[in-house]
């Protein structure tokens, strides 16, 4: 069976699929949602596989063995969104070849490329390794409860295929930088900013001063960022503020980096008499150095297929830097090509899709052996 043309002739079934999963709304924490969304995957999956439910306080783990030969190939992807329910105005469009929906990039259409992979294989017959499939709940929040389940699963792989979107030019992933988060809380105290201001101990100025320090750390050439994003402090205008609080993100290409940052940001001392700190979080990511080889391997398939893929390097974290830091070889980046992820004008190209799910599946059958 022609693994192209397979793909081509079922690309409206996809497409009619990927839509009744787009319009499930599925951000994350929205625990109703999400079970939803995972009993809608576990009816599609379940004829392919011995199918698990692990059911987690942020939602339904799904876990999937299909027995095969040879190596064991690990399949990651996950279901939830950053998009709050709502905020599209309309949940698919259709725009000439563009197809547009709240985590239709990022990444509910590569999850959908796994679904077809393993039916592919199934009508196929094809000869593949044992494979196992994680669809997860919780990675555009840090994946606080898959991360476990996640490395227990690499470390029985031989290798781990990440369906994450691939770059802007449509190459894979070869490497993404670690990602930390970290919040700086300010204790101070309040007093009246009209009749005894000495007398308190402003949190928002505590604040910016550490804001200033943390920025000091950022450093462009070395690809290390520093993003204070989300800032909250205070009660009212006349009120001198008693407690402030910055979230701040923090990405780096190498653990030396991401050790120096985290180093400097545990050591922060207050500025201000009478302030006081706390420091949470941490690097909740390690970074991310895929398997050149694997990369290899489907470079030359995809060229078989029509696809001129690049090696890329990514700002942004995955389920992948887990895999990879274990020293389990891994690519990312093979879900469909398209644009704009956590934005409302994401979208996947369909024309593309085709290739893009023969590329998975063929690369599937190919680590065999």
């Amino acid at each position: 069976m022609d693994t192209l043309e397979y793909f081509k002739a079922h690309l409206s079934a996809y497409l009619e699929e990927l839509e009744a999963f787009v319009r499930l709304e599925t951000p994350s924490r929205d625990l109703e949602r999400l079970a939803r969304a995972a009993d809608w995957l576990e009816a599609r999956f379940a004829p392919l596989g011995r199918l698990e439910r692990l059911e987690t306080p942020m939602g339904p783990i799904l876990r999937l063995e299909r027995p095969g030969g040879g190596r064991r190939v690990l399949l990651l992807a996950h279901y939830d969104t950053v998009h709050p329910v709502g905020a599209w105005p309309e949940l698919w469009r259709v725009e000439g070849d563009r197809v547009y929906g709240p985590g239709v990039y990022d990444m509910k259409g590569g999850l959908l490329f796994i679904l077809w992979a393993l039916r592919y294989l199934e009508a196929s017959g094809a000869p593949h390794p044992a494979l196992e499939v994680l669809l997860t709940p919780d990675e555009e929040i840090g994946s606080p409860e898959s991360r476990p389940v996640i490395e227990a699963s690499a470390r029985r792989a031989d290798a781990v295929l990440v369906l994450e979107a691939p770059t802007g030019t449509g190459g894979l992933k070869v490497a993404r930088k670690g990602v930390g988060i970290y919040t700086i809380r300010v204790h101070g105290k309040a007093a009246h900013q009209g009749v005894e201001p000495e007398k308190g101990v402003n949190a928002v100025v505590e604040l910016a001063h550490q804001i200033t320090r943390v920025m000091a750390l950022q450093d462009l050439e070395q690809g290390t960022t520093i993003g204070p994003n989300l800032v909250r402090g205070g009660t009212a205008s006349n009120v001198v503020a008693e407690y402030a609080e910055a979230v701040i993100d923090v990405r780096a290409w190498t653990e030396e980096e991401a050790g120096r940052v985290d180093r400097a940001i545990r050591a922060l001392e207050p500025v201000l008499p009478g302030a006081r700190l706390e420091v949470a979080g941490g690097i909740n990511r390690p970074p991310m150095q895929g398997s050149r080889a694997l990369f290899e391997r489907a470079r030359a398939i995809g060229a078989r297929l029509g696809l001129v893929l690049e090696a890329g390097r990514v700002g942004g974290g995955s389920d992948g830097n887990f895999t990879a830091a274990l020293g389990v070889p891994t690519l990312d980046g093979l879900g469909p090509f398209g644009a704009d992820a956590h934005q409302r004008t994401e979208h996947i190209v369909a024309s593309q899709v085709p290739a893009r799910n023969a590329l998975l599946a063929e690369l599937v059958v190919s680590l065999l052996d």
